[in-house]
């Protein structure tokens, strides 16, 4: 090693030292075991340009380890890119650039990492991104998309599950251009990995069809070198790199140690460390001029990469102007011309469980808008989320014979169906990845109860602001004879406490088309909360249906001008509320029937269209919904009531649940009337 490639090393390791003891919190073991890996990739291999931080064929970099945050600020500052000192000196402080994990919309930071597993993870669902796109508008001579995934992870990153069923995935799939770089220090937050994590890497992963290879000097920057070359020869197998790395490293007494994990050096023991690396101890943050110039090398050489990709842009836009106009606009995140054609409302009279009409709309979305690919984890035939005919995501080559449950059409990297199996932590984190990737359009699909494993990439997707389409199947008791370990009954009230996040039940086959308008139009994550049951179509030409789930909440029948109760229903009960209001005009009591498939989109109403729906000097107010009460109050008030479930569901045929938990016409009507005091 060069006294210059020491140099640059050791400026990455004090600005991420100096910066946690300024801000008196953070990781500094990372930074100092890591760096040597950090600045060969970044340095010899990572193809970036600060000028443009989304050039879109930019190798893809992801910390998994985010608590390492501050490496990537010190080497984004040292390449150029638009993260200046004073940010790096505000490192974890309000408002600044460089926050305790590293979130995206920063330039630089590609997803947001944080909890351990997502960001490998999500690096499966850029690598797939890379690979899909490049089978859609890659042609001879024109290799438009050509790029590289790569990954610094922990040894917390591959503990945990989700990391192992997306790297599991990505072995099956043959992931190629996906190098994950394992810091291998084998020092966790509590103690040793001895304590609880002594498998074999390299047999782990190479039985997932990963290729591997293994450095036992984490300092040995041409083994880490040329192992990343290999790496990037390797194209018919996801790489891992496993270096094993000295936690702390430099520090006189905390190196090696869980001491140097998760707090800062203190005072005496970073002076220790800088006399020890032979690092001048004042200025603080220093930045050596000889260093700069090494990483100042990044915005020429990403210029001229940029530079040439643009030229070959402009010779494919003459050979290829159509194929050309999509990559674009997908890449400018726009919908394409038309993307709603064909879609059409349904009839009434019929009755459909939302889930078919969802399938039903999502084959006519999936023609006119290519950019939609996703899948679901393992229940095709059951949540009917996916697009028949259009191609299965699998590794190139030929089909393996009697191969059952395939969807049609190609089979390689440019089918739009992915097949996550039995992984519904990964599907969720695979798909984040996905539409950070840009140009992409994911969505997943699985049972409603099961949102419960997926709650970690949708809370992601929501802090990211990432346009993810997860789809949910069997709402509720409805699901029936499975009984209470697939009846969800908490989860609703769960994802809707999620910020940023627009959570749609839809009530009829009407109401599931709206819904899909609204959400492919909105940029935020959308969570599709669907019947296994068959439910009663609106009447469209009686219900303003679709501007009312524009809106989240409207009025289905009036009640008059004056009416004697309001009831507020979402999903399957829609059309229970509106036999009971039947009943109840009978009865002589005027009841307003108020729809209401997303509370998210009814709070962003103003106050005038929202007193319109529930009129608030109309305090008798009754909510329905096959599901937790927790929450209900906000609409209904002190003196309204819910027909909800507070408690666990049975194993028994969905109808029979239903009245047996009461929900049924007789049960809202008595309830109604016990609120108007007429019992």
């Amino acid at each position: 090693m060069s006294q210059t490639d020491t140099l640059c090393i050791n400026t990455i390791r004090m600005l991420a030292v100096d910066a946690i003891e300024k801000a008196k919190s953070g990781h500094p073991g990372l930074p100092l075991g890591a760096a040597p890996i950090a600045y060969v990739l970044w340095t010899r291999h990572l193809r970036f340009t600060p000028a443009n931080p989304r050039w879109p064929n930019r190798d893809r970099f992801v910390l998994s380890a985010g608590h390492g945050s501050m490496l990537l600020y010190a080497l984004l500052h040292l390449s150029g890119y638009e993260l200046p000192l004073a940010e790096i000196k505000k490192f974890r402080q309000w408002d600044s650039l460089t926050p305790g994990h590293p979130e995206r919309g920063h330039d630089g930071v590609e997803v947001t990492t944080g909890p351990l597993g997502q960001g490998i993870s999500n690096a499966v669902g850029l690598a797939i991104g890379e690979a899909h796109m490049a089978a859609r508008f890659n042609r001879e001579g024109f290799p438009l998309v050509d790029h590289y995934t790569y990954v610094l992870a922990s040894d917390g990153d591959l503990m945990e599950g989700v990391a192992n069923e997306a790297c599991a995935l990505a072995g099956h799939l043959g992931l190629g251009k996906l190098i994950v770089l394992h810091d291998d220090n084998r020092i966790s937050l509590a103690g040793t990995t001895d304590l609880s994590f002594t498998e074999d890497q390299a047999k782990h992963y190479g039985a997932y069809g990963w290729h591997v290879q293994t450095i036992e000097d984490g300092n040995d920057i041409d083994a880490i070198d040329a192992a990343i070359e290999a790496a990037k020869t390797e194209t018919g197998r996801p790489s891992l790199i496993c270096v094993r790395t000295i936690i702390g490293f430099g520090s006189p007494h905390k190196q090696g140690s869980f001491e140097a994990h998760g707090a800062p050096l203190g005072p005496r023991e970073t002076e220790e460390t800088k006399k020890n690396l032979g690092w001048p101890l004042e200025p603080v943050f220093n930045v050596p001029e000889e260093a700069l110039k090494v990483f100042r090398e990044a915005p020429s050489r990403g210029k001229q990469l940029e530079g040439r990709w643009s030229g070959l842009l402009g010779q494919y836009e003459k050979a290829f102007p159509e194929m050309a106009d999509e990559f674009k606009r997908r890449k400018a995140d726009l919908l394409p011309e038309g993307w709603d054609k064909g879609l059409a409302e349904y009839p009434a009279g019929k009755a459909i469980a939302t889930r078919k009409a969802s399938e039903e709309i999502l084959q006519v979305l999936g023609k006119n808008i290519p950019e939609l690919i996703g899948g679901t984890a393992d229940l095709n035939n059951s949540v009917f989320a996916w697009l028949k005919g259009m191609g299965d995501f699998q590794k190139p080559g030929e089909k393996p014979a009697g191969v059952q449950g395939a969807v049609g059409g190609e089979w390689g990297y440019g089918g739009r169906n992915i097949h996550f199996g039995v992984r519904e932590h990964a599907m969720g984190s695979i798909a984040n990845g996905l539409a950070a990737y840009g140009g992409i359009l994911p969505f997943t699909g699985t049972f409603f109860v099961f949102s419960d494993y997926m709650r970690p990439p949708i809370r992601l997707a929501a802090i990211s602001h990432l346009h993810v389409l997860f789809i949910f199947t069997h709402d509720s008791i409805g699901v029936g004879e499975d009984g209470p370990t697939h009846q969800p009954i908490e989860q609703l009230m769960a994802l809707r406490a999620v910020p940023n996040l627009t959570v749609l039940r839809p009530a009829d086959a009407n109401e599931t088309l709206a819904a899909w308008k609204v959400a492919l139009q909105r940029r935020n994550p959308t969570v599709f909360v669907f019947s296994r049951q068959n439910l009663p179509i609106l009447d469209t030409s009686k219900y303003p249906v679709a501007e009312g789930v524009s809106r989240g909440a409207y009025v289905l029948a009036s009640g008059g001008d004056n009416p004697d109760i309001v009831l507020i229903a979402t999903g399957s009960e829609v059309s229970l509320a509106l036999r009971a209001a039947d009943e109840l005009a009978a009865r002589k009591v005027r009841a307003r029937v108020v729809s209401m498939p997303s509370w998210e989109l009814f709070r962003e109403q103003g106050q005038g269209y929202r007193d319109a729906v529930i009129p608030p000097d109309l305090k008798t107010r009754l909510a329905i919904e096959a599901g937790a009460t927790l929450g209900w109050w906000r609409w209904v008030g002190d003196e309204g009531d819910v027909i909800g479930l507070d408690h666990f569901g049975a194993s028994a045929p969905g109808d029979v649940l239903m009245e047996k938990f009461g929900f049924t016409v007789e049960n809202v009507v008595g309830r109604a009337l016990k609120l108007l005091g007429k019992e």
